[in-house]
């Protein structure tokens, strides 16, 4: 196993313990944890590239490690009400219909690739930049109303970009 494949398993193995501090009302102790959930996405993406360490593994367990840290975050976010529930919807929804695409792209032995498009990436940053600004804002009492409604607005608007952008390639794919 290569140092960017224990990088995204950390990643992966954190989301029991981010998940665990907001339910348990530890924000800020969340909030560092998705800072660093975060950076550890970005450095092992830059050490497979920069070292020629990519792998098949490492190309799966990247991306499931970042829907089950968002996914986990934004339920628990929503349990606690600090997001509303049409974007834990949406995000949950967007990937539950990614994965379930992939699974019948696998089963019916049709070419998969989980190079992430442009938009999938600024939907993740913008999912990632919800959960930390909603974690931070909790954490010391503060509501951005205004500003949270367009991020919410600006995330759901690439969530649906990018679901369909999926969606057209595995079409493309199933034919």
């Amino acid at each position: 196993m290569t140092w960017p494949n224990f990088i995204s398993l950390g990643r992966l193995l954190s989301v029991p313990f981010i998940v665990w501090c907001i339910l348990s009302d530890s924000l800020l102790w969340a909030f560092w944890g998705m800072v660093l959930a975060g950076l550890s996405d970005i450095l092992d993406g830059l050490i497979a590239r920069a070292m020629h360490l990519r792998t098949v593994l490492g190309s799966y367990l990247d991306p499931i490690a970042d829907k089950f840290l968002l996914v986990g975050v934004f339920i628990a976010l929503g349990l606690k009400a600090w997001i509303p529930l049409w974007l834990i919807i949406l995000v949950v929804f967007r990937d539950v219909l990614i994965v379930g695409g992939m699974l019948l792209l696998m089963m019916l032995d049709k070419p998969i690739t989980s190079t992430p498009i442009l938009v999938s990436k600024l939907n993740t940053f913008l999912q990632i930049s919800v959960v930390s600004l909603t974690l931070l804002q909790g954490a010391y009492h503060q509501n951005y109303e205004t500003f949270n409604q367009a991020l919410f607005m600006l995330t759901a608007m690439t969530t649906i970009l990018s679901g369909a952008a999926y969606v057209k390639e595995g079409i493309k794919r199933l034919n």
